[in-house]
């Protein structure tokens, strides 16, 4: 299991904004911003994202490699998938790939695929067999 992932943003107030849009509908809304002053020399500054008293996914100024990130978040319904792919569209992402079911992986794998605005690949994604 993850605890955390980091991923660079080429511009951190934008990232937030589309991240705080884009999670709300999975119930992805603490926001944490962690000082990098604090930890040892040459911590980033982080903008963190989570819920039930976790944080999990952390943003940091840096180089930008699209293709080196995928990030699937999990949704707890069909149309928490659909909610989140609304949002994060209309928080400026490109679409990559609708809502539907993902019969290649499993019958009962629903998902939607969204590019971030540094062009990370997002996955929405619910797994009725993992509830």
């Amino acid at each position: 299991m993850l605890d955390h992932v980091f991923i660079s943003a080429s511009d951190v107030d934008r990232s937030i904004d589309f991240y705080t849009a884009a999670l709300a509908p999975l119930g992805i809304t603490t926001r944490v911003d962690y000082d990098g002053k604090e930890g040892p020399p040459g911590h980033p500054d982080l903008k963190g994202f989570g819920e039930h008293g976790r944080i999990f996914f952390w943003l940091r100024h840096g180089v930008v490699d699209s293709r080196a990130v995928h990030v699937g978040f999990v949704a707890d319904s069909v149309a928490a998938v659909d909610a989140a792919y609304a949002a994060a569209i209309a928080a400026g992402a490109t679409a990559n790939g609708p809502p539907s079911y993902r019969d290649y992986y499993d019958p009962r794998y629903y998902a939607a695929g969204v590019l971030d605005p540094d062009g990370y690949s997002l996955e929405f994604t619910y797994k009725n067999w993992q509830h």
